[in-house]
């Protein structure tokens, strides 16, 4: 007996070592990775090490505020906010203040909180979390009901989209939700972020390019229906342009918007999506075939240039009886001239333009698109700001903007160079529990956001997730609000860019308007 025990364990401890390194010297012998070739076993501890890299440096070893797309502080921000509705730290901020950079102008006299126009003001249903105990492994907390204030805009402040319309578009807020497709993103997202929205008011959702989901409509805010040129659920069975199939969402109520996207900064080439994320249900959506990688033109195929771009807007303006917009990535402000003048001479305007800086996020595109292509937002946002200005047409054309615009303080210069309103996408899959694990495009997120299969979909519950978004939304409100108070404004719509100053390098201070005044009309000048 004793001598079995002893053959047993020399075969356990001795033989089954000696067995796995002899199996993996004669693995490490066929053609493969060259360092592992030569030092199989330090080449798999490498190559270990290598893949626990970026998780090891994002909770470890990079500073707060250095590394991207989001530094940890800016992810914090989103995810306390979100949580428990609150942006409060303690001892004082982590930004480099010897650095260059955008500041906010304060004024000596601020308004107080009465003194604030501030819309729709009563109570509403709330949850948030509260933490019962904080251990070194884990954080056991539970959500709490309360009331909280939506900080509404006035109806004085209310921003019209496509006042011309039949059916023009009345917004209470400024901060929606950017374009992320079904199949880029999971029913249960679009859910929670949907019944975020809707709680909150308004707000909005953007479908994205891959067509109108149910889910969509499922949460009651808001829709801006995105058609990209692939035109995903806008197209017959032959990928052609279906008035039909528009005609039939312009119809729907919660439908209020449609933006035709001309560009994202991220990936001007069109939408890219993998064949894993293809289900059955987006293949039937954006009529394609199940688990095929799907690959958008980079421009709509039935127009080339601005004449026709513009009749095919006004085409929908009249058949939709609603308000239609394009979404657009700057190269140089020149480039635009010859858009803005074809709307003059046509005198067809688009009822709103989003403008997406090149730092814009997509689940899936080339590096060096991502990296190089288009102008960053604020840079952007100056240039269409300016030409609006310059040919006229400001009263005509409602700007968005979007491109890394997560918290309050970001917003607000946007709202300054005179955006009216702002998108986020990768705010709110923070806000929904993204971690930042860059998986978009395998379709396998930890967090349940970025995937269509039903099993990592768990990971995220809409009925939790719901409350985090509206949460998110208010307390962004609520911050826009209280800046614009220190600025002794009574509401963010009155942002300029007299209350955006910047440092330089040599300390030097400028305001905003010094540095990129407004320009005169091309009408005004030629009345002069």
């Amino acid at each position: 007996m004793l001598w079995t025990i002893l053959a047993i364990l020399l075969i356990v401890f001795i033989g089954g070592p000696l067995y796995l390194i002899l199996w993996l010297r004669n693995l490490a012998k066929k053609p493969q990775h060259s360092i592992i070739r030569s030092y199989p076993y330090f080449g798999w501890i490498r190559y270990a090490l290598e893949n626990l890299g970026p998780k090891l440096r994002q909770y470890w070893f990079d500073d707060d505020n250095g590394s991207r797309p989001f530094s940890r502080s800016d992810y914090l921000g989103i995810v306390f906010s979100a949580k428990y509705r609150s942006d409060l730290i303690s001892f004082g901020s982590k930004r480099d203040f010897e650095g260059p950079g955008y500041y906010i102008a304060n004024d000596l006299f601020p308004r107080l909180k009465e003194e604030l126009q501030v819309g729709h003001q009563e109570e509403v249903q709330g949850m948030k979390y509260k933490i019962d105990h904080e251990g070194l492994f884990f954080r056991r907390e539970h959500l709490v009901k309360d009331k909280t204030s939506r900080w509404l805009y006035s109806e004085d402040d209310a921003i019209i989209v496509g006042p011309e319309r039949q059916k023009p578009w009345k917004l209470y807020g400024p901060f929606g939700v950017s374009a992320t497709s079904y199949g880029s993103v999971g029913e249960n997202y679009i859910l929670s972020t949907g019944y975020g929205c809707q709680m909150a008011g308004g707000s909005w959702i953007n479908t994205g390019e891959g067509g109108i989901a149910p889910e969509h409509l499922a949460g009651g805010a808001d829709v801006i229906a995105q058609i990209g040129p692939g035109l995903f659920g806008f197209r017959d069975q032959k990928g052609n342009f279906s008035i039909n199939e528009f005609k039939k969402a312009a119809e729907h109520p919660l439908i209020k918007a449609f933006e035709l996207k001309f560009g994202q900064g991220a990936k001007i080439r069109g939408g890219h999506l993998e064949g894993e994320k293809v289900t059955a249900k987006v293949a039937k959506i954006r009529k394609v075939k199940e688990g095929e990688t799907i690959i958008s033109p980079n421009r709509f195929s039935f127009f080339r240039n601005s004449n026709e771009a513009l009749k095919f807007i006004k085409q929908l303006q009249e058949v939709g009886g609603k308000p239609v917009g394009i979404k657009i990535v700057v190269g140089h402000s020149l480039n635009l001239d010859v858009l803005f003048e074809t709307m003059k001479q046509l005198k067809i305007y688009p009822d709103f333009i989003t403008v997406d800086g090149s730092e814009g996020g997509s689940g899936a595109t080339y590096k060096a698109m991502a990296d190089t292509m288009g102008l960053p937002l604020y840079s952007a946002l100056v240039a269409v700001v300016d030409k609006v200005h310059q040919y006229d047409v400001r009263d005509r054309i409602k700007i968005f903007a979007s491109g890394k615009l997560i918290s309050a303080d970001k917003i607000a210069i946007a709202l300054a160079i005179g955006a009216d309103a702002v998108n986020s996408a990768r705010g709110f899959m923070i806000a929904n529990g993204c971690i930042m694990a860059m998986q978009c495009h395998t379709g396998k997120c930890p967090a349940g956001v970025t995937t269509t299969d039903p099993k990592q979909q768990e990971a995220l519950v809409p009925d939790e997730k719901k409350w985090r978004v509206m949460n998110y939304i208010v307390t962004v409100r609520q911050g826009l609000f209280a800046l614009a108070a220190a600025c002794g404004l009574d509401s963010p719509r009155k942002f300029t860019r007299d209350h955006i100053v910047y440092k330089g390098n040599d300390g030097q201070v400028k305001r905003l308007s010094e540095i990129f005044p407004l320009p005169f009309s091309k009408e005004n000048i030629q009345e002069d």
